[in-house]
Protein backbone atom coordinates (compact mmCIF):
# COMPACT_ATOMS: atom_id res chain seq x y z
CA UNK A 1 0.00 0.00 0.00
CA UNK A 2 1.47 3.43 -1.01
CA UNK A 3 1.08 6.09 1.47
CA UNK A 4 -0.82 9.65 0.00
CA UNK A 5 0.94 12.83 0.64
CA UNK A 6 -0.98 13.43 3.23
CA UNK A 7 0.20 10.59 5.43
CA UNK A 8 3.66 11.16 4.63
CA UNK A 9 3.11 15.09 5.34
CA UNK A 10 2.19 14.17 8.81
CA UNK A 11 4.95 10.78 9.51
CA UNK A 12 2.03 8.66 9.43
CA UNK A 13 2.27 4.46 8.07
CA UNK A 14 -0.95 3.51 6.08
CA UNK A 15 -2.41 2.07 9.01
CA UNK A 16 -2.56 5.38 11.03
CA UNK A 17 0.65 4.83 13.32
CA UNK A 18 3.43 6.91 13.59
CA UNK A 19 6.84 6.70 11.39
CA UNK A 20 9.00 7.81 14.29
CA UNK A 21 8.87 6.74 17.57
CA UNK A 22 10.28 8.39 20.44
CA UNK A 23 12.30 5.65 22.39
CA UNK A 24 15.05 7.51 23.85
CA UNK A 25 12.51 11.02 24.56
CA UNK A 26 10.88 11.01 28.10
CA UNK A 27 7.28 10.24 27.65
CA UNK A 28 4.84 13.15 29.84
CA UNK A 29 2.44 11.09 29.89
CA UNK A 30 4.77 7.76 31.57
CA UNK A 31 5.68 10.26 34.21
CA UNK A 32 2.56 10.66 34.92
CA UNK A 33 1.51 7.69 35.48
CA UNK A 34 4.55 6.69 37.35
CA UNK A 35 3.74 9.64 39.79
CA UNK A 36 0.08 8.48 39.85
CA UNK A 37 1.25 4.98 40.59
CA UNK A 38 3.57 6.38 43.66
CA UNK A 39 0.82 8.33 44.98
CA UNK A 40 -1.55 4.70 44.91
CA UNK A 41 1.13 2.95 46.67
CA UNK A 42 2.13 5.89 49.47
CA UNK A 43 -1.90 6.28 50.35
CA UNK A 44 -1.91 2.21 50.37
CA UNK A 45 0.61 1.58 52.85
CA UNK A 46 -0.48 4.52 54.90
CA UNK A 47 -4.13 2.60 54.87
CA UNK A 48 -2.53 -0.87 55.96
CA UNK A 49 -0.96 1.16 58.87
CA UNK A 50 -4.19 2.91 59.75
CA UNK A 51 -5.97 -0.61 59.67
CA UNK A 52 -3.09 -2.43 61.95
CA UNK A 53 -3.68 0.41 64.61
CA UNK A 54 -7.22 0.08 64.25
CA UNK A 55 -7.15 -3.48 64.56
CA UNK A 56 -5.15 -3.45 67.41
CA UNK A 57 -7.06 -0.76 68.87
CA UNK A 58 -10.38 -2.66 68.91
CA UNK A 59 -8.66 -5.89 70.23
CA UNK A 60 -7.50 -3.94 73.62
CA UNK A 61 -10.89 -2.48 73.69
CA UNK A 62 -12.34 -5.85 73.35
CA UNK A 63 -9.85 -7.06 76.32
CA UNK A 64 -11.39 -4.47 78.32
CA UNK A 65 -15.34 -4.56 77.66
CA UNK A 66 -14.22 -8.37 78.97
CA UNK A 67 -12.66 -7.36 81.79
CA UNK A 68 -15.60 -4.38 82.75
CA UNK A 69 -17.99 -7.72 82.53
CA UNK A 70 -16.20 -9.72 84.89
CA UNK A 71 -16.35 -6.86 87.40
CA UNK A 72 -19.48 -6.34 86.94
CA UNK A 73 -20.40 -9.71 87.52
CA UNK A 74 -18.51 -9.80 90.60
CA UNK A 75 -20.28 -7.05 92.04
CA UNK A 76 -23.76 -7.88 90.87
CA UNK A 77 -22.23 -11.22 93.41
CA UNK A 78 -21.01 -9.01 96.39
CA UNK A 79 -24.08 -7.27 96.37
CA UNK A 80 -27.14 -7.94 98.83
CA UNK A 81 -29.74 -9.50 98.12
CA UNK A 82 -33.15 -7.21 98.12
CA UNK A 83 -34.88 -9.52 97.99
CA UNK A 84 -37.48 -11.05 95.36
CA UNK A 85 -35.33 -8.48 92.68
CA UNK A 86 -37.68 -5.96 93.39
CA UNK A 87 -35.87 -2.53 92.82
CA UNK A 88 -35.90 0.44 95.55
CA UNK A 89 -36.58 4.09 94.47
CA UNK A 90 -34.20 6.27 95.87
CA UNK A 91 -36.85 9.06 96.48
CA UNK A 92 -38.26 6.95 99.36
CA UNK A 93 -35.42 6.92 101.28
CA UNK A 94 -34.31 9.33 103.57
CA UNK A 95 -31.22 11.56 102.91
CA UNK A 96 -28.00 10.42 105.16
CA UNK A 97 -28.41 13.96 107.18
CA UNK A 98 -32.10 13.05 108.54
Amino acid sequence: MRLTKQQRGKGMYPGGSPLFHNAGMPNPYNTEIEKRLTDLEVKASFSEDLVDHLNDLVARQQEQIELLIREVGKLKDRAPDTGGGATRDPRDELPPHY
